[in-house]
């Protein structure tokens, strides 16, 4: 998806920005207002990355097969920008068809559910840190089951504890609060937790599956963006924390601030996956100090996003941001392997 600026008529033809002054017809941003949206931007995307990738790697670590992370293989990776696409025109199809009003009722209380559950996946760590230890915890099993005898197969198995049923409560609230208000904090909360969850339960089987992912997204996000006018369309049609927001109008409206610049989340889970690949451990062909991966891809996406960010800003258009990370964030690292002399043991 595009980092873009509000959805409005103006920014469609490349001019209105956001609200600061009023020129005629057109609101322009002030360069306070703009700032404190980029970079908060910036700083959002990052979290999910950091944090997700340092979790996927004790969940990688964990003896509990419930907690593994689902395994993109090649195939997998060749596949994806095809299912994408196909859902993406599908998507702008739906729009185009059927009353916005009513797909985005739908899809809202999809992703309420949806955001309840990553929320209380993403507050479950914290919660069970500040958690105090006099209060007894409960242990709780949810199971539903189809048939009798030995013929019974379970459908449903899920075991929580009173942690859990807090943090469930918790989310359950912020869920509320985005279906009756759509506010973009709501919005974010549950936005970085999508984020999150997904950089922490996926995980690539090597480098190649990496490169052959971003580079079919690259060609993907070029495409349906400069191609088309399909992904734009469907950003500012789809009513749903599939994407983080700012506003640029914060310093004039606080809080009840409407015009929004705003990043995807596949332009953070998707980097974020291959820079969290090279935190998992080396093979012992690779020297000592292998980290050295993880914050050379992790500077990359800040370049990468700054770069993306920077053209947004001066040409004023949407821009495809995996145009701007796939380079940065395969190129920094294959630079990095060739002066340590460690590039085909790091496609290996």
């Amino acid at each position: 998806m595009p980092t873009a600026d509000n959805p409005t008529e103006e920014q469609e033809q490349g001019r209105g920005v956001s609200i600061g002054k009023e020129i005629g017809n057109v609101f322009v941003a002030t360069p306070e207002g703009t700032a404190l949206a980029y970079g908060s931007l910036v700083f959002m995307a990052l979290l999910p990355i950091f944090f997700g990738a340092l979790r996927s790697v004790n969940c990688g670590k964990s003896k509990n097969s419930s907690d593994m992370p689902e395994t993109i293989t090649g195939r997998d990776a060749a596949r994806f920008p095809i299912i994408a696409s196909c859902t993406l025109f599908g998507l702008y199809l739906f729009f185009k068809i059927f009353s916005q009003e009513y797909i985005n009722l739908l899809l809202s209380m999809y992703f309420f559910v949806l955001g309840i559950l990553a929320l209380s996946h993403t507050m479950s760590p914290f919660m069970n840190r500040i958690f105090p230890a006099n209060i007894p915890i409960k242990q709780y099993q949810l199971l539903f089951t189809q048939g009798s005898g030995e013929t019974k197969e379970e459908i449903v198995n899920y075991e929580f504890d009173t942690k859990d049923m807090i943090c469930l409560v918790i989310s359950t609230v912020v869920g509320v609060w985005y279906i009756l208000k759509k506010h973009w904090i709501a919005n974010n909360l549950f936005g970085l937790a999508f984020a999150l969850n997904g950089v922490e339960l996926l995980h690539l089987n090597n480098v190649s599956t990496g490169c052959i992912l971003l580079g079919g997204l690259f060609v993907y996000d070029v495409f349906w963006v400069f191609g088309t006018n399909v992904m734009v369309t469907v950003a500012k049609s789809f009513e749903a924390p599939i994407k983080l927001v700012f506003p640029q109008d914060l310093f004039e409206k606080g809080l009840g601030a409407n015009q929004f610049a705003m990043l995807g989340l596949g332009d953070i889970v998707i980097p974020g996956n291959c820079l969290m690949f090279s935190l998992y451990p080396a093979p012992s062909s690779l020297k000592k100090n292998t980290r050295t991966y993880f914050y050379t891809s992790f500077l990359a996406y800040i370049f990468g996003l700054g770069m993306t960010i920077w053209v947004m800003h001066t040409f004023k258009h949407a821009q495809p941001a995996l145009l701007y990370l796939v380079p940065a964030c395969i190129g920094f690292p294959v630079v990095v392997a060739l002066l340590k002399g460690e590039l085909t043991e790091m496609f290996r």
